[in-house]
């Protein structure tokens, strides 16, 4: 169902590694028509990177798409590294990547961490981004990192007892703390295991249906992904309390479409709402057969609908999905 939503797939235009520093180099590339409105793709994770279906989100003939591996992820070197890795230096290293393609202005575009970071780099520069589409809110907070640690038992308790039970008893009071000694290990016997259990339990938990049976991920990428999201939650993504929150006014007077799915359990819709009452004229469409991930049916049905919304509009005023249902 999702070829018949996405656009055709697409190669890049072109694409390349920008040094950030004497750690990391990032992978980019651009895709879509160089004339058209330049557009930034930010992947969740963090430490998943983007993927060919990253770019099947926008007409081609409209827009310049933009993609980035963040720090630490996909094509990015060194993979999974923690050094010189906070949300300061993701903001900063758009910012590079967007004077390096000499891009005034972009639509930012970013879902689950991709939200998170499109938020924050949002507000610290708000003059060079034309509006927001996000999807499956995270801000970041307290209680979002101990829903993920604990909450999420009240709805997957088989698979919650699956991700404990990788930690021995004594060490469960505190799961973060015990996954991060493991994940954040030198040796593999420690770090492997831990991020494969990690990976299972976001996987479960994300999607409103069974996940199919997906290739398993490289021990390299799933190292990553562990480590950098079990990184980001031990240090609450390096922002102040409720900042994302705080600083909506900085970006209030821009389009913003936000999709969410009702039962997501990832990211719990809940803190959309909190988002749209700070921000009342952002549109928010909460899609009711989904779960968190960009692939359910429902949710890139209204992620295309509101990227072609804008490319003939520029705005999202009024503008909601036309209806669609994966039952129907």
């Amino acid at each position: 169902m999702l070829d018949t939503i996405l656009f055709p797939a697409i190669e890049p235009l072109r694409h390349g590694h920008l040094p950030v520093d004497d750690v990391h180099t990032l992978y980019w590339e651009c895709c879509g028509n160089p004339e058209g409105i330049p557009v930034l793709f930010l992947h969740g994770g963090p430490g998943s990177g983007v993927s060919a279906t990253s770019r099947r989100f926008f007409d081609p003939e409209r827009y310049h798409i933009i993609l980035l591996d963040q720090r630490g992820s996909g094509r990015s070197t060194p993979l999974g590294e923690l050094r010189n890795n906070t949300t300061a230096h993701l903001i900063a290293d758009i910012e590079a990547l967007r004077h390096m393609l000499g891009i005034a202005k972009w639509l930012v575009f970013g879902g689950s961490w991709g939200s998170t970071l499109a938020l924050a780099y949002s507000e610290a520069h708000p003059e060079h981004c034309l509006g927001l589409v996000l999807r499956g809110i995270w801000l970041g907070s307290e209680a979002e990192i101990d829903w993920w640690n604990n909450g999420i038992r009240m709805v997957f308790p088989d698979a919650w007892a699956r991700y404990a039970g990788h930690i021995p008893e004594a060490e469960r009071e505190d799961l973060l703390a015990a996954y991060g000694k493991r994940l954040f290990s030198d040796d593999p016997a420690l770090y492997l295991p831990a991020a494969r259990a990690w990976a299972e339990y976001e996987n479960v938990c994300a999607q409103l249906l069974p996940p199919p049976a997906d290739e398993v991920m490289s021990d390299a990428l799933v190292t990553a992904m562990g480590r950098l999201e079990a990184w980001y939650f031990t240090h609450r993504i390096f922002l102040p309390p409720d900042q994302l929150l705080n600083q909506v006014d900085r970006i209030r007077h821009l389009p913003c479409f936000i999709a969410h799915g009702r039962y997501d359990m990832v990211c719990p819709l809940r803190y959309a709402f909190q988002l749209k009452a700070v921000w009342p004229e952002a549109q928010l469409h909460v899609v009711a057969d989904a779960g968190h991930t960009a692939g359910e049916p429902g949710i890139a049905h209204a992620l295309v609908a509101a990227t072609n919304h804008f490319a003939q509009h520029g705005d999202f005023q009024a503008f909601q999905p036309p209806a669609f249902s994966r039952f129907a």
